[in-house]
């Protein structure tokens, strides 16, 4: 039988145990200071301390979430220049699409930041939406005529319009929520007359969502 070998103790290095040790002693040394104040400086002390304590604490966690968002916001600017690049090199037309939704999701579905490839995702998403034809391919053609929306591009607002009638719920309910992303009052009706007779309740809520898009884009009647 081989011999059992004992796990040794961790040993402290010399500088844990110099740490520890001055610690205690500054407590001590604090809890010795302490008892000698006389009552009226304990009670100023604590009367002044305690709210700079709050107010120190309350700065340092609003310094410490200004320092994270900063860091998220540089760390979804390189991740959105990356697919970027990608976007503009790739060549196969489904990784090309898939590019363009995860730039999307990345920049928090906003357009600023990618005006130089509008044209791209706009040429990119309206042959999506008209060329893709078949019930398997529905996920990216409803993904296609939301994002549209985004653009800003009233030229796609017959596409997004001819989507809203579309077989599959999921196109319909996408192109009502791309309709309301665009603020296009000419599908008012349109969108009235789905959130009443459309047979899906995704369809009705997503034309209901847009509607309420629709009315703060009014413009203000005199």
């Amino acid at each position: 039988m081989q011999p059992q070998h004992r796990q040794q103790p961790t040993e402290r290095s010399p500088i844990q145990v110099i740490a520890i040790l001055v610690l205690l002693g500054l407590i001590v040394a604090a809890v010795w200071v302490w008892k000698r104040l006389p009552v009226d400086t304990q009670i100023t002390v604590i009367d002044h301390a305690v709210p700079i304590a709050a107010g120190a604490a309350a700065v340092g966690a609003i310094i410490l979430l200004a320092i994270r968002n900063i860091r998220r916001r540089i760390a979804r600017r390189r991740q959105r220049d990356r697919l970027l690049a990608a976007f503009r090199h790739e060549t196969d037309p489904q990784r090309k699409l898939d590019l363009s939704f995860e730039l999307l999701e990345c920049n928090v579905y906003r357009i600023d930041g990618l005006e130089s490839i509008s044209q791209d995702l706009r040429d990119l998403w309206t042959h999506t939406l008209r060329h893709w034809s078949g019930d398997e391919r529905h996920r990216w053609r409803g993904m296609a005529a939301s994002h549209l929306g985004l653009l800003r591009d009233k030229s796609v607002l017959p596409l997004l319009l001819q989507a809203l009638e579309d077989d599959h719920a999921y196109v319909r309910a996408c192109a009502a929520l791309g309709l309301g992303r665009l603020r296009a009052l000419e599908a008012r009706s349109k969108l009235e007359y789905r959130a009443k007779e459309d047979w899906d309740q995704t369809v009705r809520s997503r034309c209901r969502e847009a509607l309420d898009q629709l009315r703060y884009a009014s413009p203000q009647k005199s």
